[in-house]
C-alpha cells in the first residue's frame, strides 16, 4: 500500500472511531478516495466513473452488500430520494462490497439490482480495497460528499423514509447543494 492510500485508510478509520453509531456531520472534512474500480466488469448501471468527474455534484456513497436485509429495506427511502432530487446536481453510487463469495458474483449482483430496480451506478468492490479506504465497517454506510469531493456526513445503519435519520440525510444534502 503506498503512502498516499496508508494516509487515507489511518485517516478515515480514525474517523470511524470517533463518532455515534449513527454518525452525522463530521467535524473534519476529508478528500474522498478515488474510486478503486476502473473496469467496465466492476460497474453496474454506468460506465466506470471518477469522483474527479463528479465534481460538482453531492455524492451519497452507499455501501451494501446483496444478502443484507437491512440494505434491502432502505431501498425504497433512497429510491424516494432519488426521485425527490431528481433535477438536483445529486447522485447515489453504490458501493457493493460482497460479504459471502456468491455476493462476489457479476451476474448475482445483477439479479439483485433489477429486483430492486436500482438505477443508479453501483461499482462492484470485490476486494473491500474502497471499504478499507473509507475505513468502512457497516452495511448500509451512508457518505455524503460535497461538490469538492470532500466527505461532510457518515450515516450508518437501515434508513426508512420519514424517520429522523433520512430526515437528517436529505437536510444535510440540500445544504450541500447549496453550498
Amino acid at each position: 500500500m503506498n503512502g498516499f492510500i496508508r494516509t487515507f485508510v489511518v485517516l478515515f478509520v480514525g474517523l470511524g472511531l470517533s463518532f455515534s453509531a449513527n454518525a452525522g456531520k463530521l467535524q473534519t472534512s476529508l478528500p474522498a478516495p478515488e474510486f478503486t474500480q476502473a473496469g467496465t466488469d466492476s460497474w453496474l448501471n454506468s460506465p466506470p466513473l471518477s469522483l474527479k468527474e463528479l465534481r460538482g455534484t453531492v455524492v451519497m456513497l452507499d455501501f451494501w452488500t446483496f444478502d443484507c436485509w437491512n440494505c434491502y429495506r432502505s431501498f425504497p427511502w433512497m429510491g424516494e430520494l432519488e426521485q425527490k432530487l431528481a433535477d438536483e446536481a445529486f447522485t447515489v453510487i453504490g458501493i457493493h462490497t460482497p460479504e459471502f463469495a456468491h455476493e462476489r458474483v457479476r451476474a448475482n449482483v445483477e439479479a439483485k439490482i433489477d429486483e430492486f430496480k436500482l438505477h443508479h451506478p453501483v461499482m462492484m468492490d470485490n476486494d473491500f480495497t474502497y471499504w478499507q479506504m473509507m475505513g468502512n465497517k457497516y452495511w448500509p454506510t451512508f457518505y455524503l460528499i460535497d461538490k469538492q469531493g470532500l466527505v461532510r456526513s457518515i450515516y450508518i445503519g437501515e434508513t426508512h423514509a420519514g424517520s429522523e435519520q433520512a430526515r437528517a440525510i436529505e437536510r444535510d444534502i440540500r445544504g450541500l447543494l447549496r453550498e
